[in-house]
């Protein structure tokens, strides 16, 4: 969707002094992704964001949307391909909400009917109560309200891309969270593709599908949240993710990811059996299922040891279980809850995918991989 060229603005100050803001940056960011460009002040990435919709001109390079070059396209074009949202807010305080809401759809012609129903249809989107809001003034919102209604009103004409300069960057942590996952809930309905600047890394982590790291004007590094937590490629990088990137990544790999395979047994099974596969595996319990793979729960090695009988007869029920989306903060949240060092991943047709354990999360974290590379 969204392709930089060796983008470059070098800027002349009044010295006659050139100053290389933005250094040939390439990237590309696919249709429906959400990209973070991440770094210092002054590290180029809001120019590089501001010269996407050129509002400010490349000395050098192109940007091209879906294959075509952004120079070639009139003004009016643009603004219909692409939604911009500033840190700011930027409301019109002489407007209501909804025309602050409609201005691009009214300069693009859009009757009363249509802009209304538009309006509308976006306030819902953000918790907002069209019937109590849309006819008020910005100095009748919150900050945080008032950040909602600069997100939407991005959105009103539906461009296929939206820009973002630090959005939440100026509303207070509670709110903050709050719009965070009510733009991420919209963007999985719309699917838009998103750059969206920020200086916060655990914002880039919580939302972003790539995040690209800038030092100096040039792009240092594009990676998955994960592959880029998990392999910084300097220094730098990794000083500016953190020296906590590894618990970071508890957020962003899935329990399924971590899981690992082992043997089980049907209910039907005899006990001396099970006991005979958890000495050969120096196995604790083992996972018991039925003919379709569904988990039923477990036995011991305790109670299988000398016993008579099937597996059914000693079968303890799951203490508590994950899926396979869940992240892996929320299984050790669950494991330290319950006093438990493993639980079993069962997806949504209760069928046994493996099992998930501190150790084999402490193997996951450990071994290089990551969840871009797999895929």
């Amino acid at each position: 969707m969204i392709r930089l060229e060796q983008l470059s603005k070098v800027f002349t100050q009044k010295d006659g002094t050139q100053v290389k803001a933005v250094d040939q940056v390439s990237l590309t960011v696919a249709e429906g992704e959400i990209c973070v460009f991440l770094g210092p002040s002054g590290c180029g990435k809001t120019t590089t964001l501001k010269m996407i919709n050129r509002l400010i001109a490349p000395t050098s390079g192109r940007v091209l949307l879906n294959g075509e070059d952004t120079s070639d396209l009139d003004e009016v074009a643009l603004r219909r391909k692409i939604g911009y949202v500033i840190q700011q807010v930027g409301l019109f305080p002489n407007m209501t909400i909804e025309e602050n809401i409609t201005v691009v759809p009214r300069l693009l012609g859009w009757d009363k009917k249509r802009c209304r129903e538009r309006a509308t249809e976006l306030m819902a989107m953000v918790a907002l109560d069209p019937k109590r809001f849309l006819k008020r003034y910005p100095r009748e919102l919150s900050g945080g309200q008032q950040q909602r209604i600069g997100v939407i009103r991005a959105l009103a004409a539906d461009p296929p891309v939206l820009l973002m300069d630090e959005p939440f960057g100026a509303v207070d942590p509670i709110n903050r969270e709050s719009i965070q996952h009510e733009f991420f809930q919209m963007q999985r309905q719309l699917n838009k593709t998103v750059i969206m600047v920020s200086h916060d890394i655990d914002e880039a982590i919580k939302l972003g599908d790539k995040i690209a790291i800038f030092r100096a004007g040039k792009l240092v590094q594009l990676e998955h949240p994960d592959t880029l937590l998990a392999h910084p490629k300097d220094e730098f990088v990794g000083s500016f993710v953190g020296q906590d990137a590894t618990l970071k990544r508890l957020l962003l790999v899935r329990a399924g990811d971590a899981a690992t395979t082992s043997a089980t047994v049907q209910q039907d099974a005899s006990l001396s059996a099970a006991y005979g596969v958890m000495d050969e595996n120096d196995y604790r319990y083992l996972t018991v299922t039925d003919a379709g793979n569904r988990g039923l729960g477990y036995v011991t090695r305790r109670d299988a040891r000398g016993a008579s009988g099937s597996c059914g007869d000693k079968l303890r029920p799951f203490t508590v279980s994950a899926a396979p989306d869940e992240n892996l903060r929320v299984v050790l949240s669950k494991m330290y809850q319950h006093s438990t060092s493993w639980m079993p991943v069962i997806d949504s047709d209760d069928s046994y995918l493996g099992e998930v354990t501190q150790d084999s999360i402490a193997e996951y974290l450990g071994s290089g991989r990551s969840r871009s590379a797999q895929a």
